[in-house]
């Protein structure tokens, strides 16, 4: 609500009690014509109960509470398939040394193996948010219930945005952070971005300190090589259908155009030459292919976990999607909604009951409505710096922030 609103609302407050000492109500009435009120007990006849149109003010409060209850159960599939839950602040990760075998001896003991065991620690930051809506009693005798859903609905799109947004933040910001945890500062990670964490071998593929999921094109214009690249730093990780992984990849719509036009054997652009054809997917307009010589394969689905599937690059699904910023790319290697296998933790209270987006009742009781409070309370952290990859398209210049995904200053 606005600020003459709240005005209002303080302005009543005070003159309630200043009568109420005086004898008088706020309008100017005695007071012994308000039955209960003469012991400091407002009974349901003092109040206001019902909007203009007949709902129950106190239904509607029930109403809303339920509906909490199915938002908080219906995450947005965006932050499902990004996201694991968590409720620690700090999880370690045991990271297992390689051991080997040796040539057997027919008298000789084989050396015992002591194998190296060591932890790295994953910090997730905690915050809590609010927001107070405000409601004067006159607001409350004329608005019908569809102003009051209104607002409601507002309070919900307002926490979507923040936990999206905050999300986002994790993967797209490539600085590390501080998490101010008992008083400790613990760290809490971006993906791989050259901070000298050297991540654990795979195979035959190894790697240093200076391994970076952060990328840059190093062309004005999208080519299949992009996206290979992509995938190849992800999947150089252990990450493959054969372990269960989709391969995702979200870009925004200018350049899924151009993924379109992609073809085997063809340049793509910048002299690239594609490795695959992008195949659309069989809810996409039809195209009449020149010398088709049939299909060989499968078509990809319609749509992926909820979200609609315009077409396919090899193993990676294609997902138009406006909310990565322009000129950007983010693959993301998934196993489904609230996977372990998902790049960020999203942590929430160890206590049940403070977990998802809640209605509190304000401090003033005597009027259903009147001050209440929405409260969320978590944090995030990338639990696996090689789940994802972000490629900036640009010419030259390393890899930079978009910015409605770069966190303010200090601890976030």
């Amino acid at each position: 609500m606005n600020s003459t609103i709240d005005l209002d609302f303080l302005r009543y407050t005070d003159t309630f009690r200043t009568r109420k000492v005086l004898g008088y109500s706020p309008d100017g009435f005695p007071l012994y014509a308000i039955k209960g009120s003469e012991y400091g007990t407002n009974t349901q006849g003092d109040l206001v109960t019902i909007t203009a149109d007949g709902r129950d003010l106190n239904a509607m409060w029930a109403e809303f509470q339920a509906t909490l209850e199915i938002f908080n159960d219906r995450r947005q599939t965006l932050v499902n398939l990004f996201t694991f839950p968590v409720t620690s602040l700090i999880e370690d990760v045991p990271q297992v040394g390689e051991v080997e075998f040796e040539m057997a001896s027919e008298f000789g003991e084989p050396v015992g193996v002591r194998q190296g065991l060591a932890y790295f620690s994953l910090g997730y930051d905690f915050h809590d948010y609010d927001a107070a809506v405000r409601y004067t009693w006159k607001f409350l005798r004329d608005a019908d219930a569809r102003q009051v859903e209104a607002i409601h609905t507002s309070m919900l799109n307002a926490d979507n945005r923040l936990v999206f947004r905050k999300i986002m933040e994790a993967l797209f910001d490539n600085r590390n952070r501080q998490a101010d945890i008992r008083g400790q500062n613990v760290p809490v990670y971006a993906l791989y971005n050259a901070d000298g964490t050297v991540p654990p071998s795979y195979k035959s593929n190894s790697f240093s300190g200076t391994h970076n999921h952060y990328m840059t094109s190093g062309a004005a214009a999208i080519d299949s090589g992009d996206v290979e690249a992509l995938y190849d730093n992800i999947a150089e990780h252990g990450y493959g259908i054969e372990n269960g992984t989709q391969f995702v990849l979200f870009a925004p719509k200018a350049l899924v155009k151009e993924m379109r036009k992609w073809r085997a054997g063809q340049v793509s652009a910048n002299a690239v030459v594609a490795n695959y054809d992008f195949i659309p997917a069989a809810n996409q307009p039809t195209l009449i292919v020149p010398n088709a010589e049939g299909l060989l394969g499968s078509r990809p689905p319609n749509s992926w976990n909820g979200l609609a599937v315009v077409g396919s690059y090899g193993d990676i699904l294609i997902i138009e999607e406006d909310y990565i910023p322009a000129g950007y790319l983010l693959m993301l290697g998934t196993g489904g909604a609230g996977n372990l296998q998902n790049p960020v933790g999203l942590r929430e209270h160890a206590n049940p009951a403070y977990r998802g987006l809640r209605l509190l009742p304000g401090n003033n009781q005597r009027y259903p409505l009147v001050d209440s409070y929405y409260s969320r309370g978590f944090g995030t952290g990338i639990r696996q710096r090689a789940g994802a990859a972000i490629m900036q398209i640009t010419a030259s210049g390393s890899y930079t922030r978009p910015t409605q995904y770069t966190r303010g200053g200090g601890l976030s």
